[in-house]
């Protein structure tokens, strides 16, 4: 029973170390293949302690083999990836550590997020046991659980609480393991058998020994402890910083630009979907019958675009390797959910953006990396034909009813779809304006953004791609028989989203596909449309493209530019019609001349121009008295002294003997003196300055009145040595309120 406890310790702290870890997966899975993991290799090392050493590790390897390849087939079956073992188990070999450091959180178990730990942990067992149980050093077996433990809290990072009990549990188990087998058999004394001298010079040494040992755990606690107390409130490293996430290339960034080319081959089939609608046949209809209203067939998002800089709409996403679950985020309170279920067949769509109903909730079939902020979802490995997957989305339809007096939210949160990038065209703000002028509410100027924009624009196939501020300035503006008022819904999604911001409106643009149902999804099907964010309601879609029945109404019947003012050259001047009988003109003076005179007209502003300098040379005065009271009388003694010093140095620079920053305030005192040498000495100020810098708090209130009153006559006689005039100016010049303090 001796042999018992430190091979439970090893396995105690192994499997405490897979549960820090499993903090931040998805389930228990994690943790129980991390206790097995420590298990097998403890029980491989202790069934095989009577073998040679250097066959104990071979067959603990081939053990951890088999081990490993039955959990990574487990967690595959669970997530429900394609492929056999051997492939899944080369994929996970080759991107283990990138993907267990990049996975959104919380990680689902799979190949390539559970083969780390797993060969961690029957590493640290392996090791373990064999320094402690076969060489006999318990303290240094404990080594490679405890480094185990350590990379589990550098790798979960800020991403979980604070993993104190594990830490306790930890330390206890460790402690219980050494202190069990400390005796011998029957607890008898090692050294009952010698002789009596060599007994007592063993029992020295053994106590010499452990004094010493505990000393030195004495003296790491006392250096230590400080230290790692200090850390308990600070917030750890993330890893995850170091590792760059999946990335995508310009296309899949901005796919708004693939809109015209989609256009103009409008039968390429791109994707091959089935859907269920398992959830309730009566969602409330989206505003003006916009995408995802109930009874229509639901848009397939292929991105969702949040950045605008004034040349490009961009995803912007951080993206994270995800599972087969995705992170949930709670719906908008008044709306209501729907679960789709898709199964989509990739056919000729290119790129990494992974079509999906919003909000993907579940993915299956495919790797898959997400944004949870925008809802994106990518393939890092890039799209084929073939390619099968299924995703369970819940998609959120706003309550209609409650929008007409629904808020948009303002803030840090959502300042970036409310950014405007600089260098707006003129004519887009005030047609923003004007469209905002008469549409306080916020779902009003949505409204009345999308009625103009789909009021006024043709939509054509043809038309080229772009939706920079130039592009939107003359898709709005520009003349009609030279390709202006015409463009593509990239065009109509992008001059809605900057119109709306513009009105102070929350929005982004969407690209997708409007499918007709199950089948093929062309090209033809693709478009984009805006979103505005409301209070309660969550991302509401609008509608801004035309009719097809309707011919759009030329944008001068609603929006006129402010024509620009002719020069004085061109201004006409009035003429003036001779009546037919001349009217009598009074004479001067008479009652025809009943304006002011002449000279009250001068009279008057000479009053007034005096009124405001005297006006002026009082608020000055009173400003500089304020700000010399504030200086000689508020604060600490300290404080006053400081005020003091800085009352002589404004006096200097206001007698034309400026002192720079630079010097001391020995130095400074120094030319004092020699600005005026039969004035009050300053040399105790100076030296009363140096003491409440140098030794803060020290100061007392007598030399704080002392340090006024020389400041006071020191100041006085400078003002007194100035010529007349200079003395009425001193006490209003607006120097001494500007200059640094």
């Amino acid at each position: 029973m001796r042999a018992v406890p430190v091979p439970l310790a090893l396995v105690a702290m192994i499997g405490l170390a897979g549960a820090v870890l499993g903090r931040v997966y998805a389930g228990p899975l994690l943790t129980w293949l991390v206790l097995g993991a420590a298990a097998g290799s403890v029980l491989v090392s202790v069934a095989a302690r009577r073998l040679p050493s250097w066959l104990v590790a071979p067959v603990s390897v081939l053990a951890m083999v088999g081990w490993t390849a039955w959990s990574l087939r487990l967690t595959a079956t669970r997530a429900e990836l394609p492929g056999g073992l051997a492939e899944v188990t080369a994929d996970a070999a080759a991107n283990g550590i990138p993907r267990l450091l990049t996975a959104m959180i919380p990680v689902e178990p799979t190949p390539d997020t559970v083969l780390v730990p797993l060969v961690a942990a029957w590493l640290a067992g392996l090791a373990g046991a064999e320094v402690a149980m076969r060489a006999g050093r318990v303290l240094l077996g404990y080594l490679p659980p405890v480094l185990l433990y350590a990379a589990a809290l550098y790798v979960v990072g800020p991403n979980a609480d604070p993993a104190i009990g594990p830490t306790l549990a930890l330390v206890a188990v460790a402690v219980l393991g050494l202190a069990v087998p400390a005796r011998g058999a029957a607890g008898a004394d090692a050294a009952g058998g010698l002789a009596p001298a060599v007994r007592a010079a063993v029992r020295a040494r053994l106590a010499a020994a452990s004094a010493a040992g505990l000393t030195v755990v004495l003296g790491l606690v006392a250096l230590l402890g400080p230290l790692v107390a200090g850390q308990v409130d600070g917030r750890p490293v993330d890893p995850r910083r170091y590792v760059e996430p999946p990335q995508v290339e310009t296309l899949d960034e901005n796919p708004l630009i693939r809109i015209s080319g989609w256009a103009l081959n409008p039968g390429q089939q791109l994707l091959d979907v089935r859907t269920q609608r398992p959830g309730p046949p009566g969602s409330a209809p989206a505003p003006d019958g916009g995408p995802g209203a109930a009874g229509r067939p639901v848009p397939i998002r292929l991105a969702v675009l949040s950045d605008y800089d004034g040349v490009t709409w961009r995803v912007g996403a951080t993206y994270r390797n995800a599972g087969r679950i995705l992170p949930v985020t709670a719906p908008a309170p008044d709306s209501t959910v729907e679960t789709v279920r898709q199964e989509i067949t990739v056919a000729g769509l290119s790129g990494r953006l992974l079509p999906a109903v919003a909000t993907p909730r579940q993915v299956t079939g495919a790797r898959v990396a997400y944004d949870p902020t925008t809802g994106t979802l990518i393939r890092p490995e890039g799209l084929t034909p073939g390619l099968r997957y299924s995703v369970t989305s819940a998609l959120e339809t706003p309550d209609a009813n409650l929008l007409a007096t629904a808020d948009v939210p303002a803030g840090q949160e959502v300042a970036r779809v409310l950014r405007v990038a600089d260098g707006a065209p003129d004519p887009l703000r005030r047609l923003a304006a004007q469209l905002a002028e008469s549409n306080g509410a916020p779902y009003a100027r949505a409204a009345a953004v999308e009625q103009f924009l789909a009021e006024h624009y043709r939509l054509v196939a043809d038309a080229p791609s772009g939706h920079a501020y130039p592009n939107l300035n003359f898709f709005l503006f520009g003349p009609r028989n030279a390709g202006g008022q015409r463009g593509t819904s990239e065009q109509f999604a992008a001059a809605f989203a900057v119109l709306g911001r513009l009105t102070g409106l929350p929005t982004r643009v969407v690209v997708g596909f409007r499918a007709a149902g199950d089948g093929p999804v062309r090209a033809g099907e693709a478009y984009a449309w805006p979103e505005v964010l409301f209070e309660g309601l969550g991302w509401v879609p609008f509608d801004p493209l035309p009719r097809p029945d309707e011919e759009p109404r030329p944008v001068e019947e609603d929006f006129r530019p402010a024509p620009e003012d002719p020069p004085p050259s061109e201004v006409p001047e009035p003429t003036v019609e001779p009546s037919a009988t001349p009217q009598p003109v009074a004479a001067p003076g008479g009652p025809a001349d009943a304006g002011p005179s002449m000279a009250l007209l001068v009279g008057g502003g000479t009053g007034g121009m005096l009124l405001l300098v005297v006006a002026a040379l009082l608020t000055l005065l009173l400003m500089r008295r304020s700000l010399t009271r504030g200086r000689l009388a508020r604060g600490d003694p300290g404080q006053r002294i400081a005020g003091a010093w800085r009352e002589v140095t404004d006096a200097l620079r206001l007698a034309g003997h400026p002192v720079g920053g630079d010097l001391s305030a020995s130095e400074v005192a120094a030319r004092a003196r020699a600005a005026l040498p039969f004035g009050a000495d300053v040399e105790e100020l100076a030296v009363l300055l140096n003491q409440t810098a140098f030794a803060p708090g020290t100061a007392s209130a007598e030399q704080a009145a002392r340090a006024v009153a020389t400041a006071g006559d020191y100041v006085a006689a400078l003002r007194a040595a100035r010529p007349w005039w200079r003395q009425l100016l001193w006490s209003v010049r607006p120097g001494p309120l500007r200059w640094p303090r």
